[in-house]
């Protein structure tokens, strides 16, 4: 997913842009319906910005699947891996209907799938067999750790959110997502107010290799904090459409926020 644009920036001469190891400083963004028309115009001004996108939770099941495929097709000529929501996989999971799932998932164009729990319970075989069942089906795997319900994510510890990364790398995921939500508030590692819970991500730190991981973060202060911890190279997701370019020149330290403090 390693892109570069064709034409030169305006200002380069004051600029430099990130040199990403592969699979490094992903960012991941978060499609809440997009109009087509509206989805080239972004993506010809972000998409060089833009690794995966994730059309979130159910809403690729109430559009027109034209409108799918074609949306589909936009991001693929832009460099950009789409798939369907974790919660539309958990939809087809509870109805077991998986494989018509992954047969209408190839025929819209997605390249990804993501598997979470988020709002059900899957027990740890029946996740690694529909791990394994996706990887043979020529899907690239996007798992999630963590819950939809804040109660229901509270009741993990730190430990068991790494057991748990570590296991889908192990399985051959290609990145684990640590759920955030839209919001970012009362999930993972944000406390009620969208603070980040510093010692839960250096305990994640400490136990994985970082780059198996995309933060989902939303908001504005968790990606200033985990570019100032982990570098510009940070992977990153459930970013706003609208937030790309401005999350962009904060990686590339060119916002306040980041200006001076990054290396790239």
């Amino acid at each position: 997913m390693e892109k570069q644009g064709d034409a030169m920036n305006a200002f380069n001469f004051l600029t430099q842009d990130r040199v990403k190891e592969p699979g490094t400083g992903i960012t991941m963004m978060l499609d809440k319906g997009t109009g087509p028309k509206m989805l080239e115009d972004l993506l010809e001004i972000s998409g060089e910005h833009v690794d995966l996108a994730k059309f979130g939770w159910c809403t690729s099941a109430v559009y027109n699947e034209e409108i799918v495929k074609t949306k589909v097709e936009s991001y693929k000529a832009h460099g950009v891996v789409p798939y369907p929501g974790g919660t539309l996989f958990e939809v087809a999971y509870t109805q077991n209907k998986l494989e018509e799932f992954l047969n209408e998932a190839d025929k819209l164009g997605f390249e990804a799938i993501e598997i979470s729990d988020g709002s059900v319970d899957i027990p740890l075989e029946a996740r690694d067999e529909v791990i394994q069942n996706v990887k043979d089906n020529g899907f690239m795997v996007i798992t999630e750790v963590g819950k939809k319900d804040p109660q229901k994510d509270g009741e993990y510890t730190t430990q068991e959110r790494v057991e748990l990364i570590e296991h889908d790398i192990n399985m051959g995921a290609y990145k684990v997502l640590i759920e955030a939500r839209e919001g970012g508030k009362g999930i993972g590692i944000y406390d009620n107010a969208g603070n980040v819970k510093k010692d839960d991500v250096q305990r994640i730190a400490d136990s994985i290799d970082v780059k198996n991981v995309i933060w989902e973060a939303p908001q504005k202060n968790q990606q200033v904090y985990l570019i100032l911890k982990f570098g510009a190279n940070v992977n990153l997701g459930n970013i706003p459409p609208e937030e790309i370019i401005s999350l962009e020149t904060m990686r590339r330290g060119l916002r306040g926020d980041t200006l001076g403090k990054v290396n790239l």
